[in-house]
């Protein structure tokens, strides 16, 4: 059985939340899962993210491999490094895991022209 770590979609229309959750490959996006393993909340500004590392931890340490999505989430809030070092056997008390993740604004068509312009005035 091949064991991904992705988000499940809850809340309403046009109100999104996530859970990050361990699940069969095989299964659907909203399917049936084996452990909840975090939160992810994208509407507040930053988006909050709360985690259960333990259970992170024993589910990569197993084999299961995240999802484009979960490791992207994974990597912007430090666990990721943290979870590198503690497999090398560093010390990782001093690492930290943000509760948020700062979201780059979105590229509106202004601004897309100015950065193809000024790619063409570099040239």
């Amino acid at each position: 059985m091949a064991v991904h770590i992705r988000l499940r979609r809850m809340g309403t229309t046009k109100r999104p939340y996530y859970r990050i959750v361990a699940a069969d490959s095989r299964r659907a996006r909203n399917g049936r899962f084996l452990e909840i393993l975090g939160t992810y909340n994208p509407l507040p500004k930053p988006a909050v993210i709360e985690l259960a590392e333990d259970k992170l931890t024993k589910w990569l340490d197993s084999g299961a491999e995240p999802s484009d999505t979960v490791g992207t989430l994974l990597a912007q809030v430090g666990f990721t490094q943290k979870y590198n070092r503690a497999k090398k056997g560093e010390d990782v008390t001093a690492l930290a895991i943000n509760k948020t993740i700062k979201e780059r604004p979105k590229k509106t068509r202004r601004m897309k022209k100015a950065s193809v312009a000024s790619a063409e005035a570099a040239q």
